[in-house]
């Protein structure tokens, strides 16, 4: 889309600039966020991704001849059942003997890839056997043997202006697939990944990928896999991979090209069965329903919709349904007799006149208005309102306007509120937001026993 836009100097441009947010999000630390993405939605996307995988290779898988493969997923699966009846057995005998070979190489021969096994018998069967079988020769014809020269693009600030929106698209998208593609890897390898240096990394290479004349460059979720199930374990693995890559290029190019094209998506059907997380699908499947309803979407919409709009989806899908958790954890209640518990006002004095509440949870912006409609109980307002606020762990903006609607209406009736068990943290932001002022400094204490004796002095008792 950049390059029908901006034109293919454009696009070069745009990774650059790309490279340098990479960059920059990775001095920022920014990577450090790919931790707050739910499991689900995690487990989710890379399960949508396998069946995409899967899915795009039908066309090769059974040699059929299309010309144009649509890009959504309900389109392709049309023209692939229009197709069918298209299918090259020949096709078909090479790609299912391609993954028995991988399936048997990992039982027997375990230390020797599958799909290096595949790629040289498949290239040789179609060779020897003239099959009739397409490979990347007969569709992308030669590869080349060389890397390009180094060109620095023209570089202006109208096209600078013009390109960096795009530029942040490309470098978000980068690092959400590349991160993601990471998490996946420490899943499957029980590593853990360094998210701000795989940012810098990732920066490095589309930078240096914009010179030689290249498109954006991430890391891929089935390159990474299909590495990992080889045996990669440690990033000299990725380093390897992009050597063999250079010497393939230059050496072996006229050879490459003779691999067939069933065998390449027999061995990405493979990766994508081992990267379906089947086995964690099937544990999410008896988690909490909130949990299968966030990774049922993110699937969905992984495969019928967006990659991106998946992630975003499931992640504000995952805390809407936390949101709604916390809401329903977090109790606004009147104090109850606690065994065990020497702060319980069933082992003091309260008096008369005198109401307290205890709040349970988080106070927040979703659960602001509980706060303020518990005032709607009172029949007749009590002298004092003694709010116990001991779990209360932290607080917002949300929650300091409620604080400040209920010290409001209480002041109507005549009714001082008193604030109870107030940590350090809550009460900082109570003072910093100035609400102290309107409820009384003096009427903002630690403990009950200060607010039950608070309350006794209002009353002048």
């Amino acid at each position: 889309m950049v390059a029908m836009k901006h034109g293919y100097e454009g696009l070069v441009l745009a990774t650059i600039m790309a490279g340098v947010i990479l960059m920059i999000m990775a001095f920022l630390r920014t990577g450090e966020l790919i931790k707050f993405i739910p499991y689900p939605v995690i487990v989710g996307f890379t399960s949508g991704i396998a069946l995409l995988i899967a899915f795009s290779q039908i066309r090769d898988f059974f040699g059929l001849s299309i010309t144009t493969v649509p890009p959504d997923f309900i389109d392709k699966l049309s023209v692939y059942v229009a197709h069918l009846h298209e299918t090259n057995f020949s096709a078909v005998l090479v790609a299912l003997s391609s993954i028995g070979i991988i399936v048997l190489a990992k039982r027997h021969i375990p230390r020797i890839p599958g799909p290096i096994i595949v790629v040289t018998l498949s290239a040789l069967a179609v060779w020897t056997f003239n099959l009739p079988i397409e490979t990347i020769e007969s569709r992308f014809g030669a590869i080349p043997s060389m890397l390009p020269s180094p060109v620095w693009p023209e570089i202006t600030f109208e096209k600078l202006r013009l390109l960096l929106p795009d530029a942040i698209t490309i470098a978000t998208l980068a690092a959400i697939e590349s991160l993601l593609s990471a998490v996946v890897a420490d899943g499957m390898t029980g590593t853990r990944h360094k998210s701000n240096a795989e940012l810098l990394g990732q920066g490095v290479a589309n930078i240096a990928s914009g010179i030689f004349g290249g498109l954006p460059a991430t890391g891929a979720i089935a390159r990474t896999a299909t590495n990992i199930k080889a045996g990669a374990r440690t990033p000299v693995a990725g380093m390897m991979h992009a050597a063999w890559l250079f010497l393939f290029m230059l050496l072996l190019s006229p050879l490459i090209i003779k691999v067939p094209l069933a065998a390449l998506a027999a061995i990405l059907i493979v990766v994508a069965w081992n990267m379906s997380e089947i086995k964690h699908v099937r544990e999410i499947m008896k988690a909490p329903r909130t949990d299968r309803i966030v990774l049922i979407l993110t699937f969905l919409l992984t495969v019928l919709v967006d990659l991106n709009f998946a992630i975003q989806a499931g992640i504000a899908l995952a805390s809407i349904l936390f949101i709604d958790q916390m809401m329903k954890t977090t109790q606004i209640r009147a104090v109850e007799s606690e065994e065990n518990d020497p702060d319980s006002t069933s082992n003091k004095i309260i008096p008369h006149g005198v109401e307290v509440y205890e709040i349970q949870g988080p106070l927040f912006f979703g659960v602001a208005e509980k706060l303020v409609d518990t005032l709607m109980l009172f029949e007749h307002p009590p002298r004092i309102f003694i709010l116990r606020m001991r779990y209360v762990p932290l607080i917002d903006a949300a929650g300091l306007h409620a604080l400040e609607i209920v010290q409001e209406r209480l002041s109507v009736y005549n009714t001082q509120l008193i604030l109870s068990g107030v940590n350090p943290q809550v009460h900082r932001f109570i003072t910093s937001s100035h609400i102290d002022e309107k409820i009384g400094r003096e009427n903002i204490v630690d403990h009950i026993d200060k607010a039950i004796q608070r309350a006794h002095e209002i009353m002048g008792e």
